[in-house]
């Protein structure tokens, strides 16, 4: 995303959709909603919210899991 929106703007009609469409192509491509929030300017819970209205099926969480590894024997 060349431009970054102005902090706390309102995002209405074609610019809304074209925002989503780009921040579904970036997610879909493996980009973080963080490093999407960053990029654009926004902040994480309007990036998240914009994915959801764009259908996005959300990754889960990422990092180190708790408890034993199931012993594959």
């Amino acid at each position: 995303m060349a431009e970054t929106l102005k902090k706390g703007s309102r995002v209405t009609g074609a610019a809304r959709d074209k925002l989503a469409a780009d921040l579904k192509k970036k997610y879909d491509a493996g980009a973080s909603i963080r490093a999407l929030a960053e990029e654009t300017g926004r902040s994480y819970g309007f990036v998240h919210r914009m994915l959801s209205e764009s259908g996005v099926a959300l990754r889960g969480r990422g990092g180190a899991t708790r408890g034993k590894k199931a012993s594959s024997a």
